[in-house]
């Protein structure tokens, strides 16, 4: 085959591939020619014919698409900053008017912002903060914590309440977004906070009430481990007091059986008793190199004396 040939075939090939286009399940296609758009919206998936290199397919989803916007500081009613961050779902509803407006999603997506974003702002600064917060009158266990930290404002009811004022959202930013081919279908809050130096604050707060609800923790505990100290004691007190009476009472019976034992050995024969007694007494007194000195008539003498005779 001769390279014109060639040529030709592939010049062929390359205005037949630019001649036809594909629309999927998912899509819906304009076409514009030197940037005007010609005819309807084509919505039928399958092959379709242009103009090559003349006319331009321009493709727009047909599902739901997530919008998911920037948190913005604003103000409520009651003068608190907060952030706000909101989400929605919306679709492309007229490609045409669409594509005329904002020429494609991402022109969309930034529209949204300016809508949405200034509807909320609005509705939230329309309300105080615990509508924003809240969404109904549900009631709900008060903790300690919160007690003191704005149980006040936490408990105050709720007349709007958060859902419905993202319903209110909804309802305005709706109203304008058709001018734009936009459909919005839904709106919510996906996130609501303090701003950073407010935020800091409440912290703090939080922290101040969990260190007071600590201390008093511990205060109780020291009280109650001090009660417990004092019984240990009278019951230690109440043992020992009982153990030592027992104790006496044991050893007064047995010095009592003592003295009976010993006064009755006594009654048998005084003379070995008192012998036994004063051996017992000398050799308590005495060790080995003890001087003795007594007296003629001392009855120790007399035992040694006798003793000495033996």
């Amino acid at each position: 085959m001769s390279r014109p040939l060639v040529a030709l075939v592939a010049a062929v090939a390359l205005l037949l591939f630019a001649s036809v286009y594909t629309v999927s399940e998912t899509e819906q296609v304009i076409l514009t020619q030197f940037g005007r758009p010609l005819g309807g919206v084509l919505k039928e998936p399958g092959l379709h014919a242009k103009v090559p290199f003349i006319q331009t397919v321009h493709r727009f989803d047909k599902r739901w698409l997530e919008y998911d916007g920037d948190p913005n500081e604003i103000p409520t009613k009651d003068k608190k900053y907060i952030w706000v961050d909101t989400y929605a779902r919306w679709r492309i509803a007229d490609p045409l008017r669409f594509f005329q407006a904002v020429r494609d999603e991402r022109g969309g997506q930034s529209r949204l912002d300016d809508i949405v974003d200034g509807e909320t702002r609005n509705a939230v600064a329309s309300f105080d903060l615990i509508e924003v917060v809240r969404s109904s009158n549900r009631p709900f266990q008060l903790t300690e914590e919160l007690a003191g930290i704005g149980s006040a404002e936490a408990m105050a009811p709720v007349a709007v309440g958060r859902s419905k004022i993202a319903q209110i959202i909804l309802e305005k930013a709706a109203r304008i977004t058709p001018e734009f081919g936009i459909e919005l279908v839904d709106v919510r809050f996906k996130r609501i906070n303090y701003v950073d130096t407010v935020q800091q604050k409440v912290f703090e707060r939080m922290v101040s009430e969990r260190k007071r609800i600590a201390e008093r923790s511990r205060s109780e505990g020291q009280g109650r481990a001090a009660e417990i100290r004092g019984q240990k004691e009278r019951d230690m007190l109440s043992a020992s007091s009982a153990g030592y009476k027992t104790a006496q009472e044991i050893k007064g019976a047995a010095d009592a059986k003592a003295t009976t034992i010993y006064a009755s050995a006594y009654g048998r024969d005084p003379d070995l008793y008192q012998f036994l007694k004063s051996m017992e007494t000398l050799n308590a007194s005495l060790d080995e190199k003890a001087w003795l000195i007594l007296s003629t008539d001392s009855e120790l003498l007399k035992y040694l004396k006798s003793a000495g005779g033996r």
